[in-house]
């Protein structure tokens, strides 16, 4: 009896990380065991593959992406409404932007740097990848003048519905400035908005309850479609791209955040992994929302009037991962082709990419499509991108790590300035017990201030 209750209790300690974790690397060893062990057949490709792994995986994606819209919605109007002070909330949101279009500008350049150093379509065997160009999606550029006027939507429903995001934070900040302002006197319906945020956070946890299911589909069919064998003709790209992630997260990010807070970074680092590690499996930004600004508050002690602003809004407009990714493309794709490229064009790339980032969805393989206008900008061929579609799954779920990092610091600086920064909550030892995201699904998640 005493043994059973052990067994029970060690259950409930198993956190909602350490299970994605089991998983993720469960889907990998699946994969690679159908890739290499598993013999070709029907019943591999079209029932396992291609009917019970795509089928759960890319559910799981859609109930993500079900959550997008009404989530950050909800988020901005709580936060805005809940900052209050219009003046204040005006400081914060200018912080904010400077530091994504700053922080994206710098990962394009970092990008740039490291792929002309490594040179990764230099000798490349275009024989050698075998994609097809007709696969590639394509985006068509917008001048930054339709980018500004696209920000405001002529009919905020056919926003919501499309997607558009940002309208939609447009408006859901002009909703929340307005219930600030106007007090007790619309009261019903901030605590419509309230408790709707609060509905949609315990949904989030329903869908996180599937998620150790669905990333191992997501991965398990990653690895049993590529293999490894793939990944050798592309291992100088994989290789520029991962160097700059790592760049741009370890000495970037931690250097600002050392330089305008003088917080430990090995102390962010390692309170902040658990969402990391989630956005590295699902591939996706707005999962990541509810995990992230509750870990914020719980283990960094940063204010959720802040985080419940910042964090949405850089699921949206922060891509710098995303923005490395299309960096490293542009020269592997100009070296592969023998096209070359001038400082003008370098600098349209990073002009061309940073606009590219904004308003970017947060969800799985968005990046690809975008990645069409910067290579436009340039003149590069369009196809060059089937050369790195078959790859992209396992760098798209790095630089997703790398985004919703960039979104934490910029929080935690913001937050800082604006005195919302408990410090001895973040240099606390004791707070590493309060995990009430990554330890059970089924805790209560604290609401939003008001």
């Amino acid at each position: 009896m005493t043994n059973t209750k052990n067994t029970v209790k060690q259950k409930k300690k198993m956190g909602l990380t350490t299970r994605i974790f089991i998983g993720l690397i469960a889907g990998a060893i699946a994969g690679i065991i159908l890739n290499y062990l598993v013999p070709a057949s029907a019943f591999k490709e079209d029932f396992i593959i291609n009917g019970a792994l795509y089928v759960v995986g890319q559910g799981f994606i859609r109930l993500m992406q079900m959550l997008v819209v009404p989530l950050v919605f909800c988020s901005l109007v709580c936060g805005s409404m809940s900052i209050g002070d219009t003046k204040k909330l005006g400081n914060v949101g200018v912080r904010t932007l400077i530091f994504y279009l700053v922080t994206t500008a710098l990962a394009i350049t970092v990008a740039l740097s490291i792929a002309n150093v490594i040179n990764p379509g230099i000798g490349l065997d275009m024989t050698a990848v075998q994609a097809s160009a007709s696969d590639v999606s394509t985006a068509e550029a917008t001048s930054f003048a339709d980018t500004l006027l696209n920000i405001i939507p002529t009919n905020i429903f056919n926003g919501l519905a499309q997607g558009t995001m940002l309208q939609i934070i447009f408006f859901a900040l002009v909703v929340g400035i307005i219930l600030a302002r106007l007090g007790d006197r619309v009261d019903v319906v901030s605590s419509f908005f309230s408790q709707f945020n609060d509905i949609m956070m315990e949904m989030t946890m329903m869908v996180m309850g599937v998620a150790p299911v669905g990333v191992f589909c997501l991965i398990a069919r990653t690895f049993a479609g590529i293999g490894f064998s793939a990944f050798i003709p592309m291992l100088k790209y994989m290789g520029a791209v991962l160097l700059a992630l790592a760049v741009q997260c370890l000495i970037v990010y931690l250097g600002l955040l050392k330089i305008f807070t003088g917080l430990n970074p090995i102390i962010f680092i390692k309170n902040f992994f658990p969402v990391m590690a989630f956005a590295f499996s699902t591939a996706t930004s707005n999962a990541t929302i509810p995990l992230s600004i509750d870990t914020l508050a719980a283990k960094m002690g940063v204010s959720k009037k802040i985080s419940s602003f910042t964090i949405p809004l850089g699921a949206t407009i922060n891509m710098d991962g995303t923005a490395i990714m299309q960096g490293v493309a542009v020269v592997f794709a100009a070296q592969a082709y023998g096209i070359p490229l001038t400082l003008v064009d370098y600098l349209t790339v990073i002009g061309t990419a940073t606009l590219a980032s904004i308003g970017t969805a947060g969800v799985p393989g968005v990046g690809l499509i975008t990645l069409t206008m910067v290579f436009n900008s340039v003149g590069l061929p369009v196809e060059g991108i089937a050369l790195i579609m078959g790859i992209d799954r396992i760098l798209d779920m790095t630089r997703t790590a790398v985004n919703i990092t960039g979104d934490a610091v910029c929080t935690t600086i913001v937050a800082h300035q604006n005195k919302a920064l408990d410090r001895e909550v973040f240099n606390s030892s004791r707070i590493k017990k309060v995990q009430p995201l990554t330890q059970d699904i089924d805790s209560d998640v604290e609401p939003f201030e008001h």
